[in-house]
């Protein structure tokens, strides 16, 4: 595995992390405690130390499970990243709430899930330039920082040319910007990276496979299941871009190169980029995501020694 600075701060975090929207059940399964602590053990095997959740991946359904693992393990090994904003209410629905008073309780709501004293970076997640613009939830936010429950904040903009919050993130306290990124979508190397560089804060690329299609598994005509968040795609988009994802295959993956190591890599090679959040559906998944560090060189812009 290798690692990276995440922005300013001083967590080192490993290129590849384990994003747990899965363990929440809007990916067509639904987890037991031992089925996601496999995931999570096999990662931290793997040199793996990020773990990215969320509030609303279930009614912090995610965070609980993620907390029982942790409850059994060295929390000091991981960087533990969750956001605030969302209410969950029930499969694939969910609203807004990013009152100050709300997100306090939504705080201790996931450390309580999670059995921690603190999160390592709690993000805004992916709410309207309108939430974003209240002073009193960042002053509110930075005192839970002095109390030790923060240790960074970031934001994953729900907009992957959201210039706007990404340009606020230093004036408001925020060291990194989650964001969508993959070889199908790389909008954020137009404005948001560049600002992200000038700020020097750290880059958390999610949806790096593209929601799987970036795998290779999957061929136009392909469907999903009810209750995978995939199945809201149209079918004509679907094939579209799976009939992208199939010209790639064919002139740009090299002969031999597993293709969902090739897509995190491809992601990884940015400046910008300190790592990537795959989901892991097990521990094979695990294993072939953590790969994707081989086809690394050390020379990135942030790239740490341990």
């Amino acid at each position: 595995m290798k690692y990276r600075r995440l922005g300013k701060t001083d967590l080192k975090v490993s290129v590849v992390g384990v994003g747990t929207w899965q363990f929440g059940g809007e990916w067509g399964r639904s987890y037991t405690e031992e089925e996601a602590a496999a995931v999570l053990r096999r990662a931290k095997e793997r040199g793996i130390n990020l773990i990215d959740t969320a509030e609303c991946y279930g009614d912090h359904l995610s965070e609980s499970l993620i907390g029982k693992f942790l409850k059994n393990d060295r929390r000091e090994d991981w960087v533990l990243a969750t956001k605030f904003g969302h209410h969950f209410h029930s499969h694939l629905n969910r609203t807004d709430e990013f009152n100050t008073e709300q997100v306090l309780k939504q705080l201790d709501d996931s450390l309580r899930a999670l059995q921690t004293d603190y999160i390592d970076l709690y993000q805004f997640h992916s709410g309207p330039d309108s939430s974003f613009d209240n002073d009193a939830l960042w002053t509110a936010l930075d005192k839970q920082k002095q109390a030790g429950k923060i240790r960074h904040l970031g934001i994953s903009i729900g907009s992957n040319d959201n210039l706007h919050q990404t340009a606020k993130a230093t004036e408001i306290g925020a060291s990194a910007i989650q964001v969508v990124y993959n070889r199908l979508d790389q909008k954020p190397e137009e404005r948001v990276f560049p600002s992200c560089e000038q700020q020097d804060l750290g880059v958390l690329a999610r949806v790096p496979l593209a929601s799987g299609f970036l795998s290779g598994k999957y061929k136009p005509g392909a469907t999903f299941s009810e209750g995978d968040v995939r199945k809201r795609i149209e079918q004509a988009e679907l094939d579209r871009k799976l009939e992208q994802v199939g010209e790639i295959a064919r002139t740009e993956v090299p002969d031999g190169v597993d293709m969902a190591q090739w897509a995190l890599a491809w992601c990884l090679k940015h400046p910008a980029v300190t790592t990537v959040i795959p989901g892991c559906k097990d521990e094979a998944q695990v294993d072939a995501n953590a790969a994707a560090a081989d086809l690394l060189t050390d020379d990135h812009p942030q790239a740490v020694t341990t």
